[in-house]
């Protein structure tokens, strides 16, 4: 995650910032990279918590790949069958984060991020692009709070 700028640059108190966020060598953010720095650290630390506690689901699907996972959950998740489905979502981070849908699962320590990323400007109309992360959990639990951490140092309240 690289935390960026105030936007707009002159402004007083931080609340609006430029935020990129990268996930399995693809960059997520590519509609929307300005975060409502509230709200935003608000849904980091949850996650953060969320992880840490390690109250994520395992594999829903062990003889599937993480690719197929995602798009199993996501079709459901898109013909209203969202109930199985919203077990495993995690980055609902408002809109900085509404091209992506998140799907994670616990493999051990590791934690497994599928990501269903949807972008206009960049994939063919209707397409969508999977993307896979591997983390451990310890390390997402990390860099979530840290970003958090960094953007609410330096906000001016």
């Amino acid at each position: 995650m690289e935390v960026g700028e105030v936007w707009p640059p002159d402004a007083a108190t931080g609340d609006l910032r430029t935020v990129d966020v990268w996930a399995g060598g693809t960059w997520l953010t590519t509609v929307d990279n300005t975060a409502y720095v509230p709200s935003f650290t608000h849904y980091l630390r949850r996650d953060a918590e969320q992880v840490r506690r390690r109250d994520v689901r395992t594999c829903p699907f062990p003889e599937r790949s993480p690719e197929e996972i995602c798009r199993l959950l996501y079709a459901q998740a898109c013909a209203g069958e969202s109930d199985f489905s919203e077990q495993f979502r995690l980055m609902d981070w408002g809109p900085t984060a509404d091209n992506v849908t998140c799907f994670a699962y616990l493999n051990g320590d590791e934690l497994i991020i599928t990501l269903v990323l949807r972008d206009d400007d960049h994939l063919p109309e209707d397409q969508e692009k999977v993307v896979v992360a591997r983390i451990l959990a310890d390390e997402c639990v990390a860099v979530l709070t840290e970003a958090a951490d960094l953007l609410d140092a330096e906000r001016v309240r």
